[in-house]
């Protein structure tokens, strides 16, 4: 189960990338990462957790920041 401030982190990425128009299979694609990476992550039953590599990945394939993605504040 992802804590707080990783389900917030997961939320945010998946809102970007709704807004810009990809899918679960072609964000992983764009990664480099198999095409079932995404939905296992954005999945609340699986383990699979984006690290700061794949965030500024991210953020540079959905032509965003990094901190886009970080609340403003903790989350406790």
């Amino acid at each position: 189960m992802a804590s707080n401030i990783e389900a917030y982190i997961i939320n945010k990425v998946k809102e970007k990338r709704q807004e810009k128009g990809f899918s679960q299979i072609a964000l992983s694609q764009k990664l480099g990462l198999s095409d079932s990476f995404i939905s296992h992550v954005e999945s609340k039953t699986r383990r699979a957790k984006y690290n700061l590599n794949h965030l500024n990945q991210i953020a540079i394939i959905l032509n965003c920041s990094p901190k886009d993605f970080w609340p403003d504040t903790g989350i406790l």
